[in-house]
């Protein structure tokens, strides 16, 4: 394992990401309908901010357990019931409950753990306030979606930024879908949750893509390798960077997900940092296995790569993707693969 892990820092490992494009299509198909099914059979588990309810927050004379402040609001007539342990006591969200209920409820609350009724305080949620951090979400999705198309088709071409976008919506509808299928209540904290990796995934697939645009660009009418083949190569070199990013960077979401809300509690946090866990895991396998290889989708239906490529198989100029990976590509120009020279100079 230790070996592989040397190899793999190295660069002495290289893996026909591209070549075994059709077995990535097909995992990100399956994932989506999986996704997809969810979000049709269960749907997302909208928390208060979206549809409205009543917040309970007490601190009881005695110590109790988390079952026996559910089963008091149970008793009370409560149907939805989430209990949070905080600083300052109990914090209980209910579903939107009538006047009457809410002061019978108080009162239940009260005599089940020896306070007065106005120790029970209560705080009311319309649905609207979520309406609203929803919209400006989507606005905001909107914007990013349409000023990255923009920004990629300037910097690259809009065959990169159709790829980009691609690999993004897959990343969120994939989250969704965990959600959907899990149950996680989606909160204001979930939603900023999901612009973040947005950021985050694209920024792996820059990374790939200006790389790519490096290598490919030394590829003439004499070119000895296909741009698939070219490509693949620019990802083996950006693969260690892209596996290092993810590791740092999910290193401590991790820890605040399953140690911070486990041992702590921290319902807002374990919102957020559910939706960037996952977010982080789809996006580094999109921009491998879903924008790169169908970038190369796009290009190889270019006349100049469909004659590099059948220039080459009529001549059996060039192999597999993985063994035309370890050939440099700059061999095809009589140079250095620039990715090579990069490290070299490091």
């Amino acid at each position: 394992m230790s070996g592989i892990a040397s190899r793999l820092y190295r660069g002495e490992v290289n893996v026909d990401f591209v070549g075994r494009r059709k077995l990535w299509y097909g995992l990100s198909a399956f994932l989506l309908l999986i996704s997809i099914a969810g979000l049709v059979v269960n749907g997302l588990n909208l928390g208060v901010e979206f549809k409205g309810g009543s917040v309970f927050s007490f601190k009881p004379a005695q110590t109790v357990s988390i079952e026996k402040v559910r089963g008091t609001f149970v008793d009370a007539g409560v149907h939805q019931v989430i209990v949070q342990e905080t600083n300052n006591g109990w914090r209980v969200t209910t579903e939107s409950l009538p006047a009457e209920k809410v002061t019978e409820v108080q009162n239940a609350a009260a005599k089940g753990f020896g306070l007065r009724q106005n120790d029970v305080t209560l705080q009311v949620i319309g649905a609207s306030w979520g309406g609203q951090v929803a919209d400006k979400a989507i606005q905001g999705l909107i914007v990013f979606m349409l000023a990255i198309i923009l920004y990629l088709t300037m910097a690259f071409e809009w065959k990169m930024a159709l790829a980009a976008v691609v690999a993004l919506v897959h990343d969120l509808v994939i989250t969704a879908g965990v959600y959907a299928w899990s149950g996680f209540e989606v909160t204001p904290a979930t939603l900023l949750g999901f612009l973040t990796i947005l950021g985050y995934s694209l920024y792996d697939a820059v990374v790939v893509f200006d790389m790519i645009k490096e290598v490919t660009a030394k590829l003439g009418t004499t070119s000895k390798v296909t741009y698939t083949q070219a490509a693949n190569d620019a990802l083996n070199h950006t693969l260690i960077r892209s596996l290092n990013t993810t590791l740092v960077a999910i290193l401590p979401v991790a820890a605040i997900l399953f140690i911070g809300t486990t041992l702590f509690g921290a319902g807002t946090l374990k919102d957020l940092s559910l939706s960037l866990f996952v977010g982080m895991i789809v996006g580094t396998y999109s921009s491998l296995c879903v924008a790169t290889p169908l970038l190369v989708t796009l290009k190889e239906r270019e006349p100049r790569y469909q004659a590099i490529a059948r220039r080459l198989a009529a001549t059996g100029g060039a192999g597999s993707g993985v063994k035309a990976a370890r050939q440099p590509v700059g061999a095809t120009a009589g140079g250095t693969p620039a990715g090579d020279e990069k490290r070299k100079k490091k």
